[in-house]
């Protein structure tokens, strides 16, 4: 039935602008992570920075047998952000799942819905914070089992790091490690590092270790690096914003 109503045309033009978001972060997140979203949205320096949020399937347990099980599920899940739109940087939030799967194969995955886009991943991003700060010899802090641990080991030292120490709480469930309070976080990151390490490096972004890394750095006197605070390093420079933000570690200022 066609429609008899007649609504009153707008009289003043108007010139279409680019839209919301001078900086359009697309952010990939895992189903169970309680984090990563957090703490973009706390970190973001402006307006100006919009962040574009979906999830993708992931299961409770993180091992080196469950991480691959997403893959299936990134393609539409990077498909699904502001598919019309423009997207400066596109993100996938999990570190041992990049490590487990590759950098290459995340990257085919996002691409294969969103072409041409730079990928952001936390150890990608972590690797480059730590050459910012000239760190060859690393502690690391992981929340994970060994299985994992033992891959993340192996990926840093590929990437020709030194690892002078590996300490980890030894967490399988996803929702535990979200369940780490920050200061827990801030003892086991004292606890981890070592006179001869250049950084500290902290992996997961499960984990609220961005809520304590200006005081884990005056603890040790040294940088520290975290994946979601060097996630959001990464996607803000990509993207094309270069403001500093207070709070979130010498990476950020």
């Amino acid at each position: 039935m066609a429609s008899d109503f007649t609504s009153t045309p707008v009289s003043t033009g108007f010139t279409p602008d680019a839209g919301p978001g001078k900086h359009r972060i697309g952010m990939i997140l895992l189903s169970n992570d309680y984090a990563t979203e957090r703490d973009f949205i706390n970190a973001r320096p402006n307006d100006d920075v919009a962040l574009f949020f979906t999830r993708v399937e992931n299961t409770s347990e993180c091992n080196v047998d469950t991480l691959p099980l997403m893959a299936p599920h990134i393609k539409h899940a990077a498909a699904q952000i502001i598919p019309e739109g423009r997207l400066d940087v596109m993100l996938y939030s999990c570190t041992s799942g990049t490590v487990v799967m590759g950098y290459d194969k995340i990257c085919e995955l996002i691409h294969a819905s969103r072409p041409g886009i730079p990928v952001v991943t936390p150890i990608t991003a972590s690797l480059a914070a730590l050459d910012q700060f000239n760190a060859q010899t690393l502690a690391v802090l992981t929340p994970y089992v060994d299985d994992v641990n033992g891959a993340i080991a192996a990926h840093l030292e590929s990437q020709g790091k030194d690892i002078c120490a590996f300490t980890s709480f030894g967490i399988e469930d996803n929702e535990v490690m979200a369940n780490l309070p920050p200061e827990a976080i801030l003892r086991a990151a004292i606890e981890a590092d070592r006179p001869e390490a250049d950084a500290l490096f902290i992996s997961c972004t499960a984990i609220r270790a961005v809520d304590v890394v200006d005081q884990i750095e005056q603890a040790i006197g040294k940088p520290v690096v975290t994946a979601n605070q060097a996630m959001i390093w990464q996607a803000l420079r990509w993207s094309g914003c270069h403001q500093p933000v207070a709070g979130y570690g010498q990476l950020l200022r």
